[in-house]
């Protein structure tokens, strides 16, 4: 195993719940960013399996919802995730990036916002620490 194969597995292992999600999102929108180059190069094989690995990504995200606990923020982030995957069906092989220029915007904006609740959490868990060692 590689270095990198390695360090990425610790750093699948020792995230938490909020970690995966981060670690999905920068896949996703890394595959996102590959997918629109290969349409650009005009490089349909590649779009496929680029297009393919977001769609992964996507699943992954759906499958990990909490729909007892997330109520509508569940079922709302659920049929956007849906949303997202028909786009990206719907654009295959058609020599445009329109599709995926939407998708990207839209996981970025998602990316953010889960990046400010984990920068939340992260300085939450700070101040717990410094009025426990106060």
């Amino acid at each position: 195993m590689s270095g990198y194969k390695a360090y990425q597995g610790n750093q699948v292992e020792g995230a938490g719940p909020l970690g995966l999600v981060l670690l999905t999102y920068a896949a996703l929108n890394k595959s996102l960013g590959q997918t629109r180059l290969a349409i650009l190069a005009g490089d349909l094989v590649a779009e496929a399996t680029h297009t393919g690995r977001a769609m992964e990504a996507l699943i992954e995200l759906s499958s990990s919802l909490n729909m007892q606990e997330g109520e509508n923020v569940a079922q709302s982030l659920s049929s956007l995730y849906v949303y997202m995957m028909n786009k990206l069906t719907e654009g295959l092989c058609s020599c445009s990036t329109d599709h995926v220029d939407e998708v990207i915007h839209l996981a970025q904006q998602l990316h953010e916002g889960w990046m400010q609740l984990s920068a939340q959490q992260k300085k939450g868990h700070l101040s717990a620490v410094k009025r426990h060692a106060a």
